[in-house]
């Protein structure tokens, strides 16, 4: 299977619905035939996190800060895969940057719990 929006499409089926390890099967084929498309990382950085592969999803998530620094989503994937590695003091720029850009208070209070941490 080589079409990306379908491996996507799966993907997400399998993150929804509680099997991200599944997902990432689909999702890192899907981000082989397209490794730059911010769809497909968010994906994958998603069902890593939510199947607690942290490096993985802080290796997609960087890779999403890189492609695109003002994306405030991947700021707040970056920032929340390295806080629950317990790596407050690198977490809190990128959180500090995704608070600023979407005033949100959600991520005002991960980066006020990893702000106390650092």
């Amino acid at each position: 299977m080589t079409d990306v929006t379908e491996l996507v499409e799966r993907g997400r089926l399998f993150r929804m619905s509680g099997d991200p390890s599944t997902a990432v099967s689909y999702l890192s084929e899907a981000a082989a035939f397209a490794p730059e498309d911010r769809t497909v990382l968010t994906e994958l950085a998603l069902a890593h996190f939510q199947a607690a592969a942290l490096g993985p999803a802080e290796e997609v998530a960087s890779k999403l800060v890189e492609l695109d620094p003002a994306d405030a989503y991947a700021r707040l994937l970056l920032g929340r895969a390295l806080a629950r590695q317990s790596r407050h003091a690198e977490a809190v720029p990128h959180l500090r940057l995704a608070a600023a850009m979407t005033d949100d208070p959600y991520v005002h209070d991960l980066l006020a719990r990893s702000e106390r941490r650092s």
